[in-house]
């Protein structure tokens, strides 16, 4: 009976409370280990911008850091908020002004379904009933050629984004255009550019007869990593510039493959310049850039990005694509 002095209070748990609890501190011991530093076994304090990762201030001589650009976490992290908000921002002035313009179309639709339903009911009408109403439809045509819709102009607003290029900065290169060949009365298949037809406004155009092109193209292919260059296109109101898999020229012609084949064309037609896009072809509702525009290649990631420098603003990015094989910077100048 000794055995039964000392009394042994036995706790009840929850099996999937028990288990929920185990592995919310092994996540927080696992997120602790990566803000310390394996070399030195102290906490990080510096954000490299280029590489995205964190490490500790000795850490920033060594050879993977020493050439990069540091800031203090909480300085990284008060950036990411700000770029986050100007986004936000941005976004909810894009929706105020899509509002107006969508009520206006819904109150043009409903002005209308009224006319035809009005027309319509005429038609079973009597001659002279006909002619007895005749005055009141000339009246509504009037009030209609009044009340007619402006033309619109298709042509998006560039919104600045704060630190854009600073950060595509990061992975500026050089020279990254080196071989040069003239080309004379070149040619491009229909499958890598638009052509005018495509474009409201613009009448035809014969393309690819007569004019020479200037072609330069990158002696090195990017296989990894990200890459940034500016080229300045004051010079030339027709060119066509970004990266490509590969690209055939000859003395007469050029050919550009539509795989793989990432480029931003600017037309000259008719005192109009038309921007577009391959892969697939679309046109780009922007206004025509103002001197330098940057090409932005994320191997990682597999986008390509084009901006305009002057007013710090996207043109267009790709959607994410996994590149098959090495890519090379191409521009081609076309002269008259």
């Amino acid at each position: 009976m000794s055995y039964f002095l000392d009394p042994v209070f036995i706790n009840n748990f929850c099996r999937p409370c028990l288990s929920l609890c185990w592995q919310a501190r092994a996540d927080h011991d696992h997120r602790s280990e990566k803000q310390i530093c394996v070399t030195h076994q102290e906490a990080k304090g510096l954000f490299c911008e280029a590489d995205q990762t964190l490490f500790r201030g000795l850490c920033s001589e060594r050879p993977g850091h020493a050439a990069h650009s540091h800031s203090p976490i909480h300085t990284a992290a008060e950036k990411k908020v700000m770029i986050t908000a100007e986004y936000q921002r941005i976004h909810i002035l894009l929706q105020e002004e899509e509002q107006p313009h969508l009520e206006g179309l819904k109150k043009e639709r409903e002005r209308l379904k009224a006319i035809y339903r009005e027309l319509t009911g005429m038609c079973h009408k009597l001659d002279t009933e006909l002619l007895q109403g005749l005055e009141n439809v000339l009246e509504t045509t009037d009030l209609a050629e009044m009340q007619k819709c402006q033309p619109m102009n298709p042509e998006l607003p560039s919104w600045p984004v704060s630190e854009f290029l600073h950060m595509l900065n990061n992975f500026s290169v050089n020279n990254v255009l080196s071989q040069t060949t003239t080309v004379h009365h070149a040619i491009l298949n229909d499958a890598s550019v638009i052509s005018e037809d495509d474009h409201p406004g613009v009448s035809r155009q014969p393309r690819g007869s007569g004019g020479s092109c200037v072609v330069a193209r990158g002696a090195q292919a990017f296989t990894a990593g990200r890459h940034y260059w500016e080229l300045d296109m004051r010079q030339s109101s027709s060119w066509i510039l970004g990266v490509c898999k590969s690209i055939l020229t000859s003395d007469t012609s050029i050919s550009t493959g539509a795989e793989e084949a990432f480029f931003l064309f600017s037309t000259k037609v008719n005192s109009q310049y038309i921007l577009s896009t391959t892969f697939p072809p679309l046109v780009q509702f922007v206004k025509r850039p103002l001197g330098k525009i940057g090409v932005f290649l994320d191997d990682d990631n597999g986008t390509v990005s084009f901006c305009e420098v002057f007013r710090n603003s996207l043109i267009y990015s790709f959607l994410p694509l996994l590149f098959s094989s090495p890519l090379i910077p191409f521009l081609c100048l076309k002269f008259p």
